[in-house]
């Protein structure tokens, strides 16, 4: 648990076996590159160790002039040094805790700007990570990384930092001041301490122990709360009537964590009985060896004396307990920093070329040469695909789900790169090219819309922050969506909701396709842009795309005959192969896997029977091209 957790005190001093587990080794590396996030800092973190150092000794200086107050004022009748003292007393303790405000203000300053600095380095090296990255880790564990680890490392600099250094110089000032007024007493001062301590450490272990029972208690309420109280949970809780079992689940959980919180507070009260009687014995004890020393051995030693010796041992007893706890805090701290590194160590798959090729022009020619193509390394996701796509054509990439249809596209853009073979945008090795170039001169409109919470202007300009009104008006009407936009009351203003949700599935996938003409691509990817839509929205898209890919370099990915048939080729994938290639017309009658997606998968999407022959006729399909007739349409395939 970072520090400041619910664990923190003096029952957060453990390290859970989670923890120990993981704990990460400690090497001189380590430890160097931690600190080099400090360096940009060093003169803020010199003023820091100044102020801890003045205000460490300017919170030991009142327990001193209290002796001064007893000896030189009190018992000598001295009022003049009475007066002094404790007004010098009063500064000193005003001057430290100002300066304390001070030593804070800096030390928070650092911390925050190491965590800038460090979620800059995080999210630039973030983005240049590949989309195997974010396909095979979890987006929960990015996001911690980037916000509560990131947090403790906050948390380390202003924590335990200033907590090794603070103690430190605190107790080394305050056994100085001791030895200096007498050796004796300050050895029995210092055989005093560990009274102190381990109690508080045995008190500390035992409320930690209940502390996380009671952690785990809630966060099993929690859980039951998030599943059955959300709208899905609640209905499927009401479907199958399990209101009972529920809510018996529900009392029995909360009935254990309300034993575990009652048994936390008394575990704390009486670690502060222990803790009280404790403390109350060290300074009986310097009393007891200063009477002793007064009165058996006619010591020097004075009643102001005792009384500063007896002060300044309480001034030790919070940062010795803090240096023994020292070793949990430094090993969480610097398990962060490792959670953090970790990532900054992920290599980045995508680089950029160290000398980017940026053609002046471009027409969107496309050529996947002998390409092989593995996720894992072990498997060949796709083998020898070799296709060659000339500008102002289309080509359509059929194939049965999980075939590799997407995988292909993926490789254009380099969202990854080949294993073996290349790809080529006109004429250039993406690998090549920069990126920058590459992925302005190719759009893609994705199975999956995304929309960001905003406006549809805010939506459409993320693809050109220049483009006027009059540009977005004209890529919302070819994506056949300007009617519904300027019906909206605010019309480009209309906000869209998270990830979109205020508009339908067909809303939102032709303001994509508008967004992404916007870009102005030499080379537009549909990935089955349809294929989650009704058939009242998939025939709005299905007018939307047919004009685009007669303007423009395109490849289509669909199980929708019609976009299929619009294409000029079309590549019928299969276990990560192109097993057939051709028109329509080709392909339909030669009893293999077209013609079986054909059957199964095209024909199911409702299209009408003048609809598919006017798509066939377009097709170029002859007479003579006819040996296969499809049962559920004969009318086709009449002589």
């Amino acid at each position: 648990m970072p520090p400041g957790g619910r664990m923190g005190g003096p029952g957060g001093h453990y390290l859970t076996e989670e923890e120990k587990a993981s704990q990460p080794k400690i090497t001189k590396a380590l430890v160097s590159r931690v600190f080099s996030y400090l360096k940009p800092y060093w003169k803020q973190f010199l003023l820091v160790l100044v102020c801890i150092v003045i205000s460490s000794v300017f919170g030991l200086l009142p327990s001193i002039f209290t002796g001064k107050i007893v000896d030189e004022g009190l018992i000598a009748k001295n009022m003049e040094m009475l007066i002094t003292y404790i007004v010098a007393s009063l500064l000193v303790t005003l001057g430290g805790n100002l300066i304390g405000v001070a030593e804070n203000y800096i030390n928070t300053w650092i911390a925050q700007h190491i965590a800038f600095d460090m979620r800059n380095q995080m999210f630039r090296h973030l983005q240049k990570m590949s989309q195997r990255f974010f396909t095979t880790n979890n987006q929960g564990d990015i996001i911690t990384r980037m916000t509560s680890d990131i947090s403790g490392v906050e948390s380390v600099i202003t924590g335990t930092f200033r907590s090794i250094l603070s103690n430190s110089i605190t107790l080394v000032f305050a056994l100085v001041a001791m030895f200096r007024m007498n050796w004796i007493m300050a050895l029995l001062g210092i055989a005093v301490i560990p009274l102190f301590v381990f109690p508080t450490r045995w008190a500390g272990k035992t409320r930690w122990t209940i502390t996380r029972e009671a952690q785990e208690a809630n966060d099993q309420v929690n859980g039951i709360l998030n599943e059955t109280l959300s709208v899905s949970g609640q209905l499927l809780v009401k479907l199958f009537g399990k209101e009972d079992q529920e809510y018996e689940k529900y009392r029995t959980v909360n009935e254990k964590m309300i034993r575990l919180n009652i048994r936390e507070r008394m575990a704390g009260r009486w670690f502060f009985v222990v803790l009280n009687t404790v403390t109350s014995i060290g300074p009986m004890l310097l009393y007891l060896m200063g009477g002793i020393l007064i009165m058996k051995y006619d010591s020097d030693l004075t009643v102001g004396e005792i009384t500063a010796l007896v002060a300044l041992l309480g001034k030790t007893y919070m940062p010795v307990n803090g240096l023994l706890n020292i070793q949990v805090d430094w090993m969480r701290s610097m398990a962060m920093f490792t959670r953090v590194f970790e990532y900054f160590d992920m290599p980045v798959e995508i680089q950029e070329p160290e000398e980017p090729v940026t053609p002046k022009a471009n027409t969107g020619e496309v050529e996947f040469k002998n390409v092989n193509f593995s996720y894992d390394g072990s498997k060949l996701n796709l083998k020898d695909i070799s296709f060659k796509l000339n500008s102002g054509r289309s080509i359509a990439i059929v194939g049965p789900s999980g075939s590799g249809k997407s995988t292909i596209i993926n490789l254009i853009p380099r969202l990854y790169d080949v294993n073996e073979g290349s790809v080529t945008f006109d004429g250039v090795d993406v690998r090549e090219l920069s990126l920058e170039f590459l992925r302005k001169n190719v759009g893609v409109v994705s199975q999956e819309t995304y929309l960001f919470n905003g406006t549809i202007r805010e939506n459409l300009q993320y693809a050109d922050p220049e483009a006027t009104e009059e540009d977005m008006i004209e890529a919302l009407k070819k994506a056949n969506i300007y009617d519904f936009v300027s019906s909206q009351e605010k019309g480009l203003d209309t906000e869209v909701g998270n990830r979109g949700l205020k508009l339908s599935g067909g809303e939102k996938q032709r303001i994509s396709i508008a967004r992404v003409l916007l870009k102005d691509p030499s080379l537009l990817i549909f990935d089955e842009a349809t294929s989650a839509l009704d058939s009242i929205s998939e025939k709005k898209i299905q007018e939307a795309i047919e004009p685009i890919i007669k303007e423009r370099t395109s490849i289509l990915i669909a199980h929708r005959l019609s976009t299929i048939l619009a294409a000029d080729e079309i590549l019928v994938v299969k276990d990560g192969e192109i097993v057939e290639r051709g028109q329509h017309s080709q392909l339909v009658g030669q009893g293999g896997v077209y013609t079986e997606l054909y059957t199964t998968q095209f024909q199911s999407a409702g299209e009408t029977s003048d609809r598919l022959r006017e798509k066939v006729a377009q097709s170029g399909y002859t007479e003579g091209e006819r040996t296969w007739t499809d049962p559920d349409h004969p009318e086709l395939y009449e002589d």
